[in-house]
């Protein structure tokens, strides 16, 4: 059996889990989210203050689904109490980043500066022009965007300019060196 998927969650004071038509919805003090369950193999029971991810079949991939659907249900539960955050840093020289409402504004070494819209639920801040803090209530839609943003100028390995995560490590690389 999977050990993460055996796994019981508690559902914490003032957030409400419901299951209806496998899609499970939880509602907190921070927003609410849904997600289906596809996978006809496995189920979700919410009883006495517990979510249990029970799955009915021994197959390889009812396997690994049934870890991932606890995880992704924990992962709701966890954002609508606190919310996710991550944390990119800028380095290069000129590069800054600036937002104002939810648009980025990002100048980072090309003719123009990008753009970027952030969708709804997700809140970008800036409290440094080289750091940028992506927050919201769904750990996968922080990541994408995360992401999404790195993607704008990824870190180059010889003076590691680019935006990268902030705990993220950048192995650089030895430039040329003058021949004789």
């Amino acid at each position: 059996m999977s050990r993460i998927g055996r796994l019981p969650i508690t559902i914490p004071a003032g957030v409400t889990v419901e299951e209806k038509d496998r899609v499970v919805t939880v509602k907190g003090p921070k927003g609410q989210l849904s997600q289906k369950i596809a996978d006809r193999n496995i189920e979700v029971k919410i009883e006495a203050g517990q979510v249990h991810v029970i799955r009915h079949n021994e197959e390889k991939s009812v396997k690994s689904k049934h870890g991932l659907y606890r995880m992704l249900i924990a992962n709701m539960i966890d954002g609508v109490v606190k919310p996710f955050t991550k944390s990119l840093v800028i380095n290069g020289v000129g590069y800054k980043a600036q937002v104002s409402g939810q648009k980025l504004t990002l100048n980072i070494g090309y003719s123009h500066p990008v753009e970027y819209v952030a969708p709804e639920g997700i809140k970008l801040e800036c409290p440094d022009i080289t750091q940028i803090n992506v927050t919201g209530i769904s750990k996968e839609l922080v990541g994408q965007v995360a992401a999404t943003i790195r993607s704008k100028r990824p870190v180059e390995p010889y003076h590691a300019y680019g935006i990268r995560y902030a705990d993220e490590v950048v192995i650089r690389k030895e430039g040329k060196t003058a021949g004789k």
